[in-house]
Protein backbone atom coordinates (compact mmCIF):
# COMPACT_ATOMS: atom_id res chain seq x y z
CA UNK A 1 0.00 0.00 0.00
CA UNK A 2 1.55 3.28 -1.05
CA UNK A 3 1.02 5.89 1.89
CA UNK A 4 3.64 8.38 0.31
CA UNK A 5 4.97 9.12 3.76
CA UNK A 6 6.39 12.53 3.98
CA UNK A 7 8.60 13.09 7.05
CA UNK A 8 10.82 16.37 8.60
CA UNK A 9 12.93 17.03 10.92
CA UNK A 10 10.00 18.46 13.59
CA UNK A 11 7.05 19.37 14.20
CA UNK A 12 8.01 23.07 13.44
CA UNK A 13 9.32 21.94 10.40
CA UNK A 14 5.93 20.05 9.58
CA UNK A 15 3.81 23.03 10.21
CA UNK A 16 6.07 24.92 7.97
CA UNK A 17 6.33 22.49 4.74
CA UNK A 18 2.77 21.78 5.51
CA UNK A 19 1.54 25.22 5.51
CA UNK A 20 3.23 25.83 2.22
CA UNK A 21 1.40 22.82 0.57
CA UNK A 22 -1.98 23.82 1.88
CA UNK A 23 -1.32 27.43 0.01
CA UNK A 24 -0.13 25.31 -3.34
CA UNK A 25 -3.02 23.19 -2.89
CA UNK A 26 -5.57 26.19 -2.54
CA UNK A 27 -4.19 28.31 -5.29
CA UNK A 28 -4.68 25.44 -7.72
CA UNK A 29 -8.19 24.72 -6.73
CA UNK A 30 -9.51 27.94 -7.35
CA UNK A 31 -7.33 27.69 -10.38
CA UNK A 32 -9.07 25.16 -11.23
CA UNK A 33 -12.52 24.93 -10.24
CA UNK A 34 -13.06 28.53 -8.98
CA UNK A 35 -12.70 27.87 -4.96
CA UNK A 36 -10.76 25.75 -2.36
CA UNK A 37 -12.94 23.57 -0.04
CA UNK A 38 -11.19 22.18 3.20
CA UNK A 39 -11.97 20.44 6.10
CA UNK A 40 -9.29 21.87 8.63
CA UNK A 41 -8.74 19.92 11.99
CA UNK A 42 -7.67 20.28 15.47
CA UNK A 43 -4.67 19.53 17.65
CA UNK A 44 -1.61 21.66 18.12
CA UNK A 45 0.53 20.80 14.96
CA UNK A 46 -2.61 21.68 13.20
CA UNK A 47 -2.38 25.22 15.45
CA UNK A 48 0.38 26.10 14.36
CA UNK A 49 -0.26 25.55 10.56
CA UNK A 50 -3.02 27.60 10.47
CA UNK A 51 -0.93 30.57 12.32
CA UNK A 52 2.17 30.09 9.62
CA UNK A 53 -1.06 30.40 7.27
CA UNK A 54 -1.95 33.75 8.81
CA UNK A 55 1.65 35.33 8.66
CA UNK A 56 3.41 37.55 6.30
CA UNK A 57 3.01 36.88 2.19
CA UNK A 58 1.13 33.17 2.64
CA UNK A 59 -2.23 34.63 3.30
CA UNK A 60 -1.34 37.66 1.00
CA UNK A 61 -0.79 35.20 -1.69
CA UNK A 62 -4.49 34.16 -1.43
CA UNK A 63 -8.20 35.13 -2.32
CA UNK A 64 -10.07 34.38 0.96
CA UNK A 65 -13.17 35.28 -0.75
CA UNK A 66 -12.80 31.47 -2.73
CA UNK A 67 -11.41 29.61 0.48
CA UNK A 68 -14.46 27.03 1.79
CA UNK A 69 -13.10 26.28 5.60
CA UNK A 70 -14.91 23.06 7.17
CA UNK A 71 -14.33 20.98 10.30
CA UNK A 72 -13.63 17.18 10.66
CA UNK A 73 -15.18 16.97 14.29
CA UNK A 74 -15.77 19.16 17.14
CA UNK A 75 -16.27 19.04 20.55
CA UNK A 76 -19.49 19.31 21.90
CA UNK A 77 -18.72 22.84 23.77
CA UNK A 78 -19.84 25.89 22.56
CA UNK A 79 -17.80 28.16 19.91
CA UNK A 80 -16.16 30.09 22.69
CA UNK A 81 -15.07 27.63 24.86
CA UNK A 82 -11.16 26.50 25.24
CA UNK A 83 -12.14 23.33 24.05
CA UNK A 84 -13.88 23.71 20.65
CA UNK A 85 -11.88 23.41 17.58
CA UNK A 86 -13.62 26.44 16.09
CA UNK A 87 -12.24 28.46 18.71
CA UNK A 88 -8.69 27.85 18.40
CA UNK A 89 -8.68 27.87 14.58
CA UNK A 90 -10.76 31.24 15.03
CA UNK A 91 -7.91 32.55 16.99
CA UNK A 92 -4.95 31.00 15.13
CA UNK A 93 -6.31 32.43 11.59
CA UNK A 94 -9.74 33.71 11.02
CA UNK A 95 -8.93 36.42 12.92
CA UNK A 96 -5.89 37.83 11.01
CA UNK A 97 -7.39 36.81 7.39
CA UNK A 98 -10.14 38.36 5.61
CA UNK A 99 -12.21 35.18 4.87
CA UNK A 100 -16.12 35.99 4.65
CA UNK A 101 -18.16 34.71 7.92
CA UNK A 102 -20.57 32.95 5.38
CA UNK A 103 -17.56 31.25 3.69
CA UNK A 104 -16.70 29.61 7.49
CA UNK A 105 -18.63 26.14 7.92
CA UNK A 106 -18.19 25.67 11.79
CA UNK A 107 -20.27 22.44 13.35
CA UNK A 108 -22.64 23.67 16.06
CA UNK A 109 -21.55 22.41 19.47
CA UNK A 110 -23.58 24.79 21.63
CA UNK A 111 -26.30 22.61 19.91
CA UNK A 112 -27.47 18.78 21.06
CA UNK A 113 -25.16 16.74 19.72
CA UNK A 114 -27.56 15.21 17.66
CA UNK A 115 -29.25 18.75 16.59
CA UNK A 116 -25.58 19.73 15.87
CA UNK A 117 -24.49 16.18 13.65
CA UNK A 118 -28.06 16.92 11.76
CA UNK A 119 -27.47 20.76 10.80
CA UNK A 120 -23.61 19.87 9.61
CA UNK A 121 -24.66 17.25 7.86
CA UNK A 122 -27.22 19.39 5.98
CA UNK A 123 -24.96 22.32 5.45
CA UNK A 124 -22.26 19.69 3.99
CA UNK A 125 -24.74 17.98 1.19
CA UNK A 126 -25.62 21.60 0.40
CA UNK A 127 -22.32 23.41 0.51
CA UNK A 128 -19.84 20.94 -0.68
CA UNK A 129 -19.38 20.39 -5.05
CA UNK A 130 -19.52 17.42 -6.84
CA UNK A 131 -21.95 15.90 -4.75
CA UNK A 132 -22.72 12.49 -5.03
CA UNK A 133 -25.74 11.41 -3.32
CA UNK A 134 -24.81 13.18 0.67
CA UNK A 135 -21.24 13.54 0.23
CA UNK A 136 -19.79 16.03 -1.59
CA UNK A 137 -15.95 16.33 -2.17
CA UNK A 138 -13.46 18.58 -0.35
CA UNK A 139 -10.43 19.55 -2.44
CA UNK A 140 -7.95 19.06 0.75
CA UNK A 141 -9.05 17.13 3.72
CA UNK A 142 -7.13 17.77 7.10
CA UNK A 143 -6.80 15.05 9.48
CA UNK A 144 -4.76 14.39 12.89
CA UNK A 145 -4.18 11.01 15.00
CA UNK A 146 -4.20 10.38 18.63
CA UNK A 147 -2.26 7.64 20.21
CA UNK A 148 -5.18 5.39 20.27
CA UNK A 149 -5.46 5.23 16.28
CA UNK A 150 -8.53 7.55 16.32
CA UNK A 151 -8.79 9.63 13.96
CA UNK A 152 -11.73 13.16 13.38
CA UNK A 153 -13.68 12.38 16.05
CA UNK A 154 -13.91 8.40 14.93
CA UNK A 155 -12.52 6.33 17.89
CA UNK A 156 -12.30 2.48 18.35
CA UNK A 157 -15.46 0.82 19.20
CA UNK A 158 -18.00 3.64 18.53
CA UNK A 159 -20.55 2.92 16.06
CA UNK A 160 -19.78 6.19 13.81
CA UNK A 161 -17.05 3.56 12.38
CA UNK A 162 -19.34 2.06 10.75
CA UNK A 163 -21.95 4.68 9.32
CA UNK A 164 -22.06 5.04 5.40
CA UNK A 165 -25.28 6.92 5.04
CA UNK A 166 -24.67 10.56 6.30
CA UNK A 167 -22.01 12.90 6.10
CA UNK A 168 -21.38 13.82 9.34
CA UNK A 169 -22.81 12.15 13.04
CA UNK A 170 -22.71 12.75 16.57
CA UNK A 171 -20.89 10.06 19.09
CA UNK A 172 -20.58 9.35 22.50
CA UNK A 173 -17.05 9.00 23.46
CA UNK A 174 -16.87 6.53 26.61
CA UNK A 175 -13.44 7.16 27.69
CA UNK A 176 -13.19 10.98 27.42
CA UNK A 177 -17.55 10.79 28.87
CA UNK A 178 -17.90 13.49 26.22
CA UNK A 179 -20.15 14.03 22.94
CA UNK A 180 -18.81 14.88 19.73
CA UNK A 181 -19.74 15.38 16.61
CA UNK A 182 -17.47 13.69 13.51
CA UNK A 183 -17.40 13.19 9.46
CA UNK A 184 -18.00 9.94 8.41
CA UNK A 185 -15.82 7.34 6.09
CA UNK A 186 -17.66 7.59 2.75
CA UNK A 187 -17.24 11.74 2.93
CA UNK A 188 -13.63 10.81 3.92
CA UNK A 189 -12.62 8.83 1.03
CA UNK A 190 -14.24 11.42 -1.37
CA UNK A 191 -11.93 13.88 -0.84
CA UNK A 192 -9.19 14.98 -3.25
CA UNK A 193 -6.36 14.71 -1.20
CA UNK A 194 -5.89 13.72 2.59
CA UNK A 195 -3.30 15.48 4.64
CA UNK A 196 -2.48 12.96 8.07
CA UNK A 197 -0.42 15.24 10.19
CA UNK A 198 1.19 13.58 13.05
CA UNK A 199 3.53 14.34 14.87
CA UNK A 200 5.65 13.12 18.48
CA UNK A 201 6.86 9.80 19.39
CA UNK A 202 4.04 8.88 20.95
CA UNK A 203 2.30 8.13 17.62
CA UNK A 204 5.33 5.80 16.64
CA UNK A 205 3.49 2.78 17.18
CA UNK A 206 0.40 3.23 15.81
CA UNK A 207 1.99 4.81 12.29
CA UNK A 208 4.13 2.14 11.80
CA UNK A 209 1.54 -0.33 12.17
CA UNK A 210 -0.70 1.11 9.86
CA UNK A 211 1.96 2.15 6.96
CA UNK A 212 3.58 -1.10 7.69
CA UNK A 213 0.21 -3.24 7.51
CA UNK A 214 1.01 -4.86 10.26
CA UNK A 215 -2.07 -7.25 11.90
CA UNK A 216 -2.82 -5.11 14.84
CA UNK A 217 -3.16 -1.79 12.51
CA UNK A 218 -6.68 -3.32 12.04
CA UNK A 219 -7.58 -2.18 15.65
CA UNK A 220 -7.17 1.51 14.50
CA UNK A 221 -9.79 3.90 12.80
CA UNK A 222 -7.12 5.91 10.90
CA UNK A 223 -6.15 2.13 9.12
CA UNK A 224 -9.84 2.71 7.61
CA UNK A 225 -8.98 6.14 5.72
CA UNK A 226 -8.31 5.20 1.88
CA UNK A 227 -9.74 7.92 -0.39
CA UNK A 228 -11.37 5.82 -3.53
CA UNK A 229 -10.38 8.74 -6.20
CA UNK A 230 -7.54 10.65 -4.37
CA UNK A 231 -4.12 10.93 -2.70
CA UNK A 232 -3.73 9.88 1.02
CA UNK A 233 -0.14 11.65 2.19
CA UNK A 234 1.25 10.88 5.81
CA UNK A 235 2.64 14.01 6.46
CA UNK A 236 5.11 13.04 9.73
CA UNK A 237 7.87 14.48 12.20
CA UNK A 238 11.00 12.13 13.11
CA UNK A 239 9.53 11.47 15.95
CA UNK A 240 6.55 9.86 14.51
CA UNK A 241 8.26 7.96 12.20
CA UNK A 242 10.85 6.54 14.25
CA UNK A 243 9.19 3.03 14.74
CA UNK A 244 9.51 2.61 10.62
CA UNK A 245 11.31 -0.05 9.66
CA UNK A 246 12.67 1.70 6.88
CA UNK A 247 12.53 5.37 8.72
CA UNK A 248 15.54 7.70 7.38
Amino acid sequence: MDHRPHITEDAESLAQEAARHWIRRALEAIQARGAFHVSLSGGSTPKRLYQILAEGELAKSLDWNRVHLWFGDERCVPPDHDDSNYHMVHDALLAKVPIPSHNVHRIHGELTPEDAASRYARDLVRGLPERQGAFGRFDLLMLGMGADGHTASLFPGTPALEERERPAVAVYVEKLESWRVTITYPLIERAREIMLLVAGAAKAPVVAAVLEERPEAQDYPVARVRPTDGELIWWLDRAAASQLDAAP
